[in-house]
């Protein structure tokens, strides 16, 4: 595909058909030339589709796609770059708490040595538990998959299009966007952008939410999770080799009997519990590789305000 010089802005929407309308007006105000609102719907059940569809006949610029159900914001987010026909994508969200305005600082961050610009706030406008979870989340990213780039990471971002064809074959489910881009890329920057408090709705992700994410994201984009079974593996059997010089040492040496119970009811719970564990990896890594062989889509797209769209 020939990309046109402009910006696609791609925006998930789930259970925030309220805001659109403001969201999409200050979008076409705030950027300057050629542009595209995506809006996609994320398996709502409520009037999101209808309000897209009339922001859609009222503005040329909008293009609105349904998923055929709840997909997850990630896979939403793929739908829409995937549409997109200018050369740069930006990413929003849906509830107003990343200002518009600020899509011209990360525009220009773009340049010959940058091609992903993250927008990150040094004050964030949510609750302590989902602040800190993020947090977390990025600090998981950076030590335990490797990003060197997750400590600046956020919803908030742009990229060049191009970028897109690193990850355009059938990735199926569990989808991060930003896992996705350290495959096209290791051009990465970050600036100081604003963020506004929440006016309509709550936020859609709970402490469970985020800690699937964090765990399909570590056994979908890195094998590092099996590397620290091993570790956890070879740690223990140094552990049962220690104990067992123990009761040699204390059977031989010592006066007294090792006790048994206790000591043996421990060392069965030790060893069964990383067991567990180390079968719960492989596990994950098992059940990626089912669902991929059996070509599980990423998501479906089952309505379009575009004639010409096409399902995934």
């Amino acid at each position: 595909m020939n990309l046109i010089k402009g910006v696609s802005v791609v925006i998930p929407t789930y259970r925030s058909p309220d805001t659109l309308e403001i969201l999409v007006s200050r979008i076409l105000r705030s950027v300057a030339g050629l542009c595209e609102v995506i809006i996609v719907d994320d398996g709502n059940a409520d009037g999101t589709w209808v309000k897209i569809q009339e922001i859609s006949s009222r503005q040329n610029e909008v293009k609105g796609i349904r998923l055929s159900r709840n997909y997850g914001q990630h896979s939403a987010l793929l739908a829409g770059i995937r549409l997109a026909q200018y050369s740069t994508v930006v990413t929003i969200d849906d509830d107003l708490q990343n200002p518009p305005e600020e899509i011209p600082k990360l525009l220009s961050q773009l340049n010959s040595n940058v091609d992903v610009v993250y927008g990150i706030s040094s004050h964030v406008s949510q609750k302590f538990w989902r602040r800190n979870s993020s947090k977390m989340t990025r600090i998981f990213f950076k030590t335990v998959l490797g990003f060197k780039s997750a400590r600046q990471m956020s919803s908030f971002r742009a990229f060049r299009t191009i970028l897109r064809d690193g990850f355009a074959g059938d990735i199926g489910p569990q989808v991060s966007i930003d896992a996705l881009l350290t495959w096209s890329t290791t051009r990465f920057a970050q600036i100081e952008v604003g963020h506004a408090q929440r006016e309509h709705g709550v936020s859609n992700y709970s402490f469970k939410k985020l800690f699937s994410f964090m765990l399909d994201t570590a056994t979908s984009y890195s094998s590092r999770p099996l590397r620290a079974a091993t570790s956890i593996g070879f740690i223990t059997t140094v552990f049962g080799l220690m104990n067992l010089a123990w009761v040699l040492w204390h059977a031989a040496f010592a006066s007294g009997s090792v006790p048994g119970f206790p000591f043996l009811a421990s060392s069965i719970s030790i060893f069964s519990g990383v067991q567990l564990i180390v079968l719960g990896v492989m596990g994950e890594y098992l059940g990626k590789m089912h669902f991929r062989i059996m070509s599980k889509p990423t998501y479906t797209v089952i309505e379009s305000t575009e004639t010409n769209a096409s399902g995934q």
